[in-house]
């Protein structure tokens, strides 16, 4: 919605060699339109040093998978949690140049990324990271164990 903004990433693009009339920039949607958004590319490229959080979640909810690499901070994390939450470590790097040779390799290799692709539709519904119950039940506990140590007239500790 910033009109600076886009100025200013259509001339780094450019800067880069990437015609700038291939960056599109799109408006606000209902959350069901924008869910469904993700389904015209093929694959979601998350950025470093501040990975993704909500949005590599919504992505992997529409089927997109995600490729990051992992950081040393938490912002730059984030993205390898919630892959490694949804049983897809493989698309974890673990450097800047594995990541990019990651990228090219599933880009050239159509069989790999259907494999991929497939599983992740398959650990979509199968793995914790959009299991509401689970987690819900698991938030529930927490707070038992806080409010139990609070009673017990113990300090804050770490929770498992």
């Amino acid at each position: 919605d910033n009109e600076e903004v886009k100025i200013n990433l259509s001339r780094e693009i450019e800067v880069r060699g990437v015609s700038g009339d291939r960056l599109i920039f799109a408006g606000r949607l209902s959350r069901e339109e924008y869910l469904a958004r993700y389904r015209a590319a093929n694959l979601f490229l998350d950025t470093s040093p501040y990975n993704s959080g909500t949005t590599a979640s919504d992505a992997l909810w529409a089927g997109l998978p995600v490729l990051t690499f992992t950081g040393k901070s938490f912002s730059s994390r984030m993205g390898a949690s919630i892959l490694h939450a949804i049983g897809m470590p493989e698309l974890v790097a673990d450097s800047q140049k594995a990541y990019e040779l990651l990228a090219i390799d599933l880009g050239n290799n159509p069989k790999k990324f259907e494999i991929i692709k497939a599983k992740l539709i398959k650990n979509r519904l199968a793995t914790p990271l959009f299991d509401t119950q689970l987690f819900t039940r698991n938030l529930e506990l927490a707070y038992e164990k806080v409010h139990q140590r609070c009673v017990n007239g113990l300090p804050p500790e770490h929770i498992n």
